[in-house]
């Protein structure tokens, strides 16, 4: 495909998630209807979707709408690409330019083009928790994300890892955010198909997330209960950073566990699967990465973003504080209870925290907030022990 054929999928992929297809969904529709594009051409079409969907408020401004054709008008704007090279009408390319269009490409660019970048009822809780790095979060949020992995010291160390991974043609170096953790440059793309991924040697997960389970004191024989263990990331690196623990894995939704034995077989850790609604009780630790707006990991989930509502994060909130309520009736006397999110949001982060002692009398011993700023995604853990 030529790359105005590409900007062309991009557009029609936009507008399908403008009538609320979900992205994935509309991503992948389009690539079954058009079997003849290539890897590097979904790729190419892919980058150019989850662009225009980072960066929809500043795209709209640029290329004067909201609809699919403009927001890529935006994108080539603000990549100061002429769009008439473009937008030519020969074949598989968008038409041409229209008076209208062009009129609004002549205008001068609008300020503030990263804080348009945030639906406008968030910029000021975002702000104001922030403070002096909301400017810097706001315009890093409008890029890709880094992938990060894991490197499972079971079964390799971080010099062998990065060493496994050259032979798989993919860059990685350390990043000092975690012991751990490898950040990918070339060959990213290639990490599932990679030896060293399919051999255990490495998991994707990102930095914020492994500095934060990094700060979890763990000891041999000790009882972990990963409460809303998800697709059970946490849950395998809680293993790897103590055999000797006995990791349990609990989730509402056993679908999202589908995949953990597996995982858990790859890497060469014990974890026990316990069915919904039954994680049983008298754990040393339980650890809580509860529901949220995911507004941390919105360079990866960007339509997320433009999804929530205040209505829906109140939901959240809610449902945050009735899980730790939950969570810490499992925990044995004297035992602790660690809570996550992947939010930059003060209000199910600091604030929840605060709200859950005030409310049971636990004691807040440890909180740490991650930020784009440090290189991974917005993420946040507190520590908890029941007072005497």
């Amino acid at each position: 495909m030529t790359p105005a054929a590409r900007i062309s999928a991009a557009i029609e992929i936009l507008d399908r998630i403008g009538t609320g297809d979900p992205a994935e969904k509309a991503l992948t529709n389009w690539a079954r209807a058009h079997r003849f594009a290539g890897s590097k051409d979904r790729a190419a079409i892919r980058d150019h979707v989850f662009d225009a969907l980072r960066c929809r408020g500043s795209f709209a401004a640029l290329g004067g709408g909201q609809g699919g054709r403009a927001l890529i008008l935006g994108l080539l704007r603000a990549q100061s690409c002429d769009p008439a090279t473009i937008f030519t009408g020969e074949r598989f390319a968008p038409e041409p330019l229209s008076e209208e269009e062009r009129a609004v490409l002549a205008q001068p660019v609008p300020p503030d083009l990263a804080r348009r970048d945030w639906p406008d009822w968030l910029i000021a809780p975002l702000s104001e928790r922030l403070g002096a790095d909301f400017d810097t979060v706001s315009e890093a949020m409008r890029a890709r994300a880094p992938v990060f992995v894991r490197v499972n010291v079971a079964r390799a160390t971080r010099d062998a890892a990065i060493a496994a991974l050259a032979e798989d043609g993919i860059d990685a170096v350390p990043h000092p955010l975690s012991t751990t953790a490898l950040q990918l440059g070339d060959g990213a793309r290639r990490i599932q198909q990679s030896r060293a991924y399919q051999d255990g040697c490495v998991e994707l997960q990102d930095v914020s997330s492994q500095a934060a389970v990094g700060t979890i004191e763990l000891a041999p024989g000790m009882q972990v209960l990963d409460y809303c263990a998800g697709g059970g990331g946490k849950s395998l690196a809680l293993a790897a950073a103590c055999p000797d623990c006995e990791i349990h894995a609990h989730d509402i939704d056993p679908a999202r566990m589908r995949d953990l034995p597996l995982r858990a077989e790859r890497a060469g850790a014990r974890i026990a699967i316990c069915a919904p609604g039954t994680p049983g009780a008298g754990y040393d630790l339980v650890l809580v990465d509860a529901p949220c707006s995911g507004s941390g990991t919105w360079r990866r989930t960007p339509e997320a973003k433009w999804r929530l509502t205040p209505e829906r994060l109140d939901d959240l909130v809610a449902l945050q504080g009735r899980i730790l309520e939950e969570a810490s009736a499992l925990v044995a006397q004297g035992g602790r209870l660690v809570y996550m999110t992947c939010s930059l949001l003060a209000v199910e982060n600091e604030a929840q925290a605060a709200l859950f002692a005030a409310r049971t009398g636990w004691k807040l011993t440890f909180q740490r907030a991650y930020s784009p700023v440090t290189g991974g995604d917005g993420f946040f853990v507190a520590q908890f022990e029941r007072k005497a």
